[in-house]
C-alpha cells in the first residue's frame, strides 16, 4: 500500500509540474482584421469538468498535459471561461447550469421540467459568483461545446431565443426563470462544437456487453480520479433526465427536431476520427493516435450496422468514429441547414461543416496519454470567429 501511495503522488507531482511547465510563451494577439471580440464560453463534455470543479485544479479538462489551454489564449488576447456542468445530466439540465452560471443567478431547472422528471427545481446558487462579468445583446457571447457540450450549447440558445411554453404555462410570470421567457437570441453571437454527438453515436448500439480488456494501473488511476469528481450521484430523477439518454440516436434526432438553428448565429461544427477504412469497408482504431480507453469501442463502432428501435437506418456511413463518437454523427445536426466550410462563404443560420479532424475524441481536448497540441488550433479559430463579419 505504501509503494502504490507513492506510485500516485508521482504522478500527480509529475502532472501538475507538466500542467504548469509545458505552456509556450504567448504574446498577447492582435489583428486589424478583427470585427469583434466577444466572450469564449467553453463547455466540457460528458464526464468533464470546468473552472467550478476541483478536478480543474490539477488538470485542465481544456488542455489536458499539454498544459492550461485557456490561460494560453487569454494571454493572445482571446477572452475564455470553462464552464462547470452537470458530468452526466441531460442537454436541458446542463444548459439550465449554463445559464445560471453566465449570469450569476441560482440554478433553476424549471417547475414543469422538475416536476415530471423527479428532482429539485432549483440548484447552486452562482449569485456573486459569475463566470462572466457581463453578458446581453451587446455583450455577446461565443460558445464552443466538445462532445455532449454541443448539446449543451444548442439547448442553451433554443432556450435563449424561444423560451419555454411549457415553463411559461405551468409558473406564475413572477417566480419563471429569465431563461423560460426566451426572446434573448441576439445575446449568442457563435456556435461551435468539436467531436459533438449531434445525432447520437453507436457506442451504445454496438456495446456487445462482452468484458472490457484489463486496462493498466496507471489508467484505472486516472479513471477513478476522474470519476470521484464528476460522477452524479443517483437522486431518483427519470431515466430520460441523464446524457446518456440523449445520445442514443433515436432521442438524439427527437431532440435535433426541437432545436432550431438561428438566423443571427454563426455555427461550426468540427468531427473528428481516429480510425482507418479497412478493404472490407469497416474502420479500425489507428491506435498511434487513438487513446486505448477508446480502442474497444472504436473497434465495435468501425463494424456496427443496423436498424435502431425507432427504425433509422444505420448504414456505412456510419462507420468511421473517433472512438466514441462517429464522425458522420458530428458534422451537424440532422435536419439542420448545413454545408462544408468556405472561408470566403461563411453565412449565419447555418452549419459549417469544418474538415475532419484527425485524432481521437479526446484530441481536441489535448488528448491524455496521446498529447496532442491544440493550442495553435485554437488560437486560429478564435483569430477566424473574430474576424467574421459581424
Amino acid at each position: 500500500m505504501k509503494i502504490k501511495g507513492k506510485i500516485i503522488v508521482v504522478i500527480l507531482t509529475a502532472a501538475l509540474l507538466f500542467c504548469s511547465c509545458s505552456g509556450q510563451p504567448a504574446a498577447k494577439r492582435t489583428s486589424d482584421e478583427w470585427n469583434t471580440n466577444y466572450t469564449y464560453v467553453f463547455v466540457h463534455g460528458l464526464s468533464g469538468w470546468g473552472s467550478y470543479d476541483s478536478t480543474n485544479k490539477f488538470l485542465k479538462y481544456w488542455g489536458m498535459f499539454g498544459g492550461d489551454l485557456l490561460k494560453y489564449l487569454n494571454k493572445q488576447g482571446f477572452d475564455c471561461y470553462a464552464a462547470s456542468v452537470d458530468p452526466q445530466g441531460s442537454a436541458w439540465d446542463r444548459a439550465c447550469e449554463l445559464y445560471a452560471q453566465l449570469t450569476g443567478n441560482i440554478v433553476d431547472y424549471g417547475k414543469e421540467h422538475s416536476e415530471r422528471c423527479g428532482h429539485e427545481r432549483f440548484g447552486t446558487d452562482y449569485t456573486g459568483n459569475a463566470l462572466i462579468s457581463s453578458w446581453s445583446a451587446q455583450d455577446k457571447i461565443n460558445l464552443i461545446g466538445h462532445s455532449f457540450g454541443g448539446a449543451t450549447v444548442r439547448m442553451l440558445a433554443d432556450l435563449m431565443a424561444d423560451g419555454s411554453e411549457a415553463e411559461r404555462n405551468a409558473t406564475d410570470e413572477n417566480d419563471l426563470s429569465d431563461l423560460f421567457k426566451g426572446g434573448k437570441a441576439d445575446w449568442i453571437y457563435s456556435i461551435t462544437t468539436l467531436a459533438a454527438p449531434h445525432n447520437g453515436t453507436t457506442a451504445y448500439n454496438a456495446d456487445d456487453g462482452t468484458e472490457e480488456e484489463e486496462t493498466s494501473g496507471i489508467q484505472d488511476f486516472m479513471s477513478n480520479m476522474v470519476s470521484k469528481f464528476t460522477t452524479t450521484k443517483e437522486d431518483g430523477r427519470a431515466a430520460y433526465d441523464y446524457a446518456a439518454y440523449d445520445m442514443y440516436i433515436d432521442n438524439a434526432l427527437e431532440l435535433n427536431k426541437q432545436l432550431q438553428t438561428l438566423d443571427n448565429v454563426y455555427y461550426f461544427s468540427y468531427p473528428c476520427s481516429s480510425t482507418i477504412k479497412n478493404d472490407d469497408g469497416t474502420y479500425s482504431p489507428d491506435e498511434a493516435i487513438t487513446e486505448s480507453t477508446f480502442i474497444k469501442s472504436a473497434i465495435k463502432m468501425g463494424r456496427y450496422t443496423g436498424v435502431t428501435d425507432g427504425g433509422y437506418v444505420i448504414d456505412e456511413s456510419w462507420l468511421e468514429n473517433d472512438g466514441l463518437v462517429n464522425t458522420i454523427s458530428a458534422t451537424a445536426p440532422f435536419y439542420s441547414p448545413s454545408k462544408k466550410f468556405d472561408r470566403n462563404n461563411v453565412s449565419k443560420g447555418n452549419w459549417n461543416i469544418m474538415p475532419v479532424y484527425t485524432g481521437d475524441h479526446m484530441s481536441l481536448q489535448g488528448g491524455l496519454f496521446k498529447k496532442n497540441d491544440v493550442k495553435e488550433f485554437y488560437a486560429e479559430l478564435l483569430d477566424m470567429l473574430n474576424s467574421l463579419p459581424s
